[in-house]
This record gives C-alpha cells, sequence and structure tokens, in this order.
C-alpha cells in the first residue's frame, strides 16, 4: 500500500502528526488528505509532554513540513 492510500484509510478518524522544526504535537481529526500529503484537520488540538496545551480548531498542513502521522491512541 502506498504511504498516501494509508493516510487516505485514516480520514475521519483522529491522527497525531509531528512537523519539522517544531517540539509540539498535533492531534486532530483528518479531514481530508490530497496527493502531496497535505492535511485538512479538525478539533485540532497541541501537545507538548503528553499535556494539552491549546486548542487551534480547523488546520491546513502542508505536506513537506510533516515528518510523521500515525492514529491517535488516548
Amino acid at each position: 500500500m502506498f504511504p498516501t492510500q494509508k493516510v487516505k484509510s485514516l480520514v475521519g478518524k483522529f491522527i497525531q502528526v509531528e512537523m519539522k522544526g517544531e517540539q509540539n504535537i498535533l492531534v486532530g481529526k483528518l479531514e481530508s488528505v490530497d496527493d502531496y500529503m497535505n492535511l485538512l484537520l479538525s478539533e485540532t488540538s497541541e501537545y507538548r509532554d503528553g499535556e494539552k496545551i491549546r486548542t487551534l480548531g480547523s488546520v491546513v498542513l502542508r505536506g513537506n513540513n510533516i515528518i510523521l502521522i500515525q492514529p491517535f491512541k488516548e
């Protein structure tokens, strides 16, 4: 399975995303993904060391700044 197909299978589920140059992790519901791995997240929150820092709401993430995408397990 190609990486984009794997990520597309997560649409509608909560995921966590690690970004380049950031210490914080974003957790949100994956609304859509395109072929460039750009992500649209809703209900997004920002976490540091397992603690919630702030709520961001809807966020668009550029694919070439993403290091890691994985399902979120509470």
